[in-house]
This record gives C-alpha cells, structure tokens and sequence, in this order.
C-alpha cells in the first residue's frame, strides 16, 4: 500500500488515514506515522467518539521531546488501513497534536504490525503487512 505525504505550513509529514473501531462503530482518522514513538498515542475525543471510557483504561506516562510528562489511558481497539485491519493496543490523551488533528503511531502497535518504508523524495510512504 502506498500513501502520500501531507503537507503543513512548509513541511510535508507521512500522515495516512486510517479507520479506528470499536464495539462496532467506526471512525476515520489520520496518523502520522512516527518512527521516533514508542507506542500509538490518539486523541482522547476519538474514543469518545467510539463509545470508550478512556479513563477506564490502563493508566500510563509519556513524555514529549520537550520533555514534558503525560498521562494516557490505554484501550485494545482495530485499526484498518488499506483494508487491512489489525488490533492494537492504543494511548488515548486529549489534545495530541494541537492544532493537526492527528494522532500518532509508533513502534508498538505499527511498526511491528507493517513493514514502512518511507522515501521523502517522492514523498511516499509504502506499507507491507506482517
């Protein structure tokens, strides 16, 4: 599967979209597919979206590149990209790109789920499944 980058202000960013699910609804959304996170970290108001308690979730801590410490809950949801769906475990946390509207997949939950080869020249993102 091959997806473009997405331009911001001057900067183009591999952000896909995907499907979230849970309890059987649905929910588009897009990601930045981030090789740096540890985990899969989504905003707060797509669970909600979806019917999900998010402070029912496992209690957890992350911190940004500025260093600054945040809580997440997290919940098992389905992502579907490309037709392809997978369960992940997932970090919801309100506000998690200001201003973008994205969340955020990383090691845990994407990296070991596809294959990514990311080729800014072109600014295309090609993903394999595992």
């Amino acid at each position: 599967m091959k997806f473009g980058y997405k331009k911001f202000d001057h900067f183009y960013r591999p952000v896909i979209p995907i499907k979230v699910k849970y309890k059987g609804l649905s929910v588009g959304y897009e990601v930045l597919i981030d090789s740096g996170a540890d985990l899969c970290i989504f905003d707060a108001e797509i669970g909600e979206i979806l019917g999900i308690d998010i402070e029912s979730g496992q209690p957890g801590e992350v911190s940004g590149v500025a260093g600054q410490i945040s809580t997440i809950f997290v919940h098992t949801v389905t992502i579907e990209i490309g037709g392809h769906s997978k369960i992940i475990d997932v970090g919801f946390l309100p506000r998690v790109a200001d201003g973008h509207n994205y969340g955020v997949v990383g090691q845990y939950g994407f990296f070991d789920q596809f294959v990514v080869a990311f080729d800014y020249a072109k600014k295309e993102i090609e993903l394999t499944v595992r």
